[in-house]
């Protein structure tokens, strides 16, 4: 016969154990949710053009080799950029392919479906895109301002579907912040170009995102409009550095708050 002691050091080993395999259970979820805290992961969406991986260099303070070269090259996969500052905090950046092309598709499934991402950096240009040919085919290509508004259009409802889908699946908000890239291209117009990308404004991206943030909820995703500047010191643009790196550091500030960075 099994004497109390014994039969109380077993329950007390067995508790013990029990407490030890739940912790080593749980372990990866604290460790998921510490990472995601800390580094959380953001989609660089838009369409081909507006200069999304030269925003995501500049964001993760990465020169690429297009950057440097001054050039706007199309990527046909994902990309992807860490930010690390001294405090162990940062970000994921997954640059979503421009192209209409399968791998796109399947980007988008990867940071809307697979792994969700924590918020949405949709970047525009105000039809200033850099004209792409299509298919591969090397070369600049030619297009309308109107033309190029229409595209970002197309290129929205697609990316927007998306995010209402991942929006409504999660227990936690969503924040998309459109980024109006390329304002050294229009730099007295500025407050129209943001104007014209904001809700409630009227206008047909204006209207597109009342009709997401509808299908989405209002509580579940915050929504910022932002005009940025990537050419920071490129002697090309018209916009001064000081300039583009304050609007920079805005867009930065904003993001680190939607984040809990700050």
């Amino acid at each position: 016969m099994q004497s109390p002691l014994r039969h109380g050091r077993a329950a007390i080993g067995t508790t013990l154990a029990g407490g030890a395999l739940a912790a080593l259970s749980q372990a990866p979820d604290r460790a998921s949710r510490l990472l995601r805290h800390r580094y959380p992961t953001v989609a660089v969406t838009g369409m081909t053009g507006v200069g999304k991986t030269r925003l995501a260099d500049r964001l993760s303070k990465r020169a690429s080799a297009e950057s440097a070269a001054g050039t706007d090259v199309g990527s046909a996969v994902m990309e992807r950029r860490t930010r690390r500052n001294a405090r162990l905090r940062g970000y994921r950046f997954r640059v979503v392919p421009g192209e209409n092309a399968a791998t796109r598709l399947g980007a988008l499934d990867e940071v809307f479906h697979d792994e969700p991402v924590d918020g949405v950096l949709h970047v525009v240009a105000w039809g200033h895109a850099t004209p792409r040919r299509t298919g591969g085919t090397t070369g600049t290509a030619l297009a309308s301002r109107e033309e190029q508004l229409a595209a970002e259009l197309e290129d929205w409802a697609i990316t927007a579907h998306r995010i209402a889908s991942m929006a409504v699946r999660r227990d936690r908000p969503t924040w998309l912040v459109v980024a109006v890239t390329k304002a050294d291209l229009f730099a007295d117009d500025i407050e129209a170009a943001v104007r014209y990308y904001s809700p409630g404004s009227g206008t047909p991206f204006g209207d597109k995102l009342d009709e997401l943030r509808a299908l989405a909820g209002g509580a579940k995703l915050s929504i910022d409009v932002l005009p940025v500047c990537a050419r920071g010191g490129d002697k090309r643009s018209a916009m001064p550095e000081k300039a583009c790196n304050d609007l920079l550091g805005r867009l930065e500030l904003r993001m680190a708050q939607l984040s809990g960075h700050v």
